[in-house]
């Protein structure tokens, strides 16, 4: 699916379940509780916080399309084209990072404690 296809499919998800888009202050803290539900499960998972029964119920893939979901709304919402915009930035990060990464020493060697 492409990215227009997904902001397409989001606003009429929206019109037939959702009434109207939440407000884009509301879509913002949405997303973050989304991205905390997101840190919580790698915090634990590849993190040094131990896991609690109540976090078996958090599924990586689902907190991740929640996360999607809710920026698609907001780019719905604020007139982003994310094809666009994405395209556009990975040149802007080509561009930019072509080499950097390759000659930084700390990406070959092993990973720090």
């Amino acid at each position: 699916m492409e990215l227009h296809e997904a902001q397409e499919r989001v606003d009429q998800w929206i019109h037939t379940y959702g009434v109207r888009y939440f407000s884009e202050m509301t879509n913002l803290a949405q997303l973050v509780e989304e991205v905390g539900e997101v840190a919580r499960i790698l915090s634990r998972k590849y993190g040094d916080q131990s896991g609690k029964t109540s976090d078996a119920s958090y599924n990586l893939a689902d907190e991740l399309a929640d996360v999607l979901f809710v920026l698609i709304c907001i780019a719905n919402q604020t007139g982003v084209d994310l094809n666009a915009a994405f395209e556009r930035n990975l040149e802007k990060k080509a561009l930019r990072d072509g080499q950097r990464h390759w000659s930084n020493p700390k990406l070959f060697g092993e990973p720090e404690p």
